[in-house]
């Protein structure tokens, strides 16, 4: 599905990605975890074409996309929903969703992944008619769940979608998410807070300083004291 081939990342002078690698399965859950600041963010902007690796390669179903614009990628099957929602504050809730399926026309018609999105997050459809800045964290974050779903992706790219929820409403966003894997899509999920990982993860990944540290099934990463001390910290 998707492989990110040791790519090296540099922001101006800086180097922040080093010879960086990971893969996600069909149907698979995959988290990246680790502190502030270690790379997670880098690695899902550079995914999504936001940023240009110097060295290495990033496929999707076996093509070339790094390099591409992000307009591109997303049309080629990869859903995005940064940290921060990213989420149209003058549209709302529906157009927000609706225009999902302007950016990619082919696929399932465009009621049908709408119906979809709300089916995952149904609490977005008594706020229909909302706009952003009406709306609480929790169902931003939603909502741009719900809109990366509407693109009908093969995969979607989630930029720590728990961070800055409250308690009450984690377990909805948890259960939306799950809801998405039972329709057949990949996630690639980035996280600070080791304690956010959902259960039905495959697979996890620990950055530390723009390197893989670890890759691995979730339990072996806690028999590791010294990355039990790094995924520790970074909750």
């Amino acid at each position: 599905m998707l492989s990110v081939r040791e790519i090296d990342v540099y922001i101006q002078a800086s180097h922040i990605l080093r010879r960086v690698s990971l893969e996600v399965g069909a149907r698979e859950v995959v988290c990246l975890v680790g502190r502030n600041g270690a790379g997670k963010t880098t690695t899902l902007r550079t995914i999504m074409g936001y940023l240009r690796p110097r060295t290495g390669r990033v496929e999707l179903q076996g093509r070339p996309i790094h390099g591409r614009p992000t307009h591109e990628i997303a049309r080629l099957g990869l859903g995005w929903a940064p940290e921060d929602s990213g989420i149209f504050p003058d549209l709302t809730v529906a157009e927000n969703i609706e225009i999902s399926t302007w950016t990619r026309p082919e696929g399932r018609p465009a009621a049908e992944r709408i119906e979809r999105a709300y089916r995952v997050f149904p609490g977005l459809r008594r706020y229909a008619a909302r706009k952003g800045p009406e709306m609480s964290g929790g169902e931003r974050k939603m909502l741009s769940i719900a809109r990366a779903l509407a693109l009908d992706p093969e995969m979607l790219v989630l930029d720590e979608p728990f961070e800055g929820l409250s308690p009450a409403i984690i377990p909805a966003v948890s259960e939306g998410i799950a809801e998405i894997t039972k329709l057949g899509h990949s996630i690639l999920i980035a996280e600070s807070n080791i304690h956010h990982v959902p259960e039905y993860t495959r697979r996890l990944y620990v950055i530390e300083r723009g390197e893989i540290i670890f890759a691995g099934p979730p339990e072996d990463a806690w028999r590791d004291p010294a990355l039990t001390r790094i995924i520790g910290s970074a909750a």
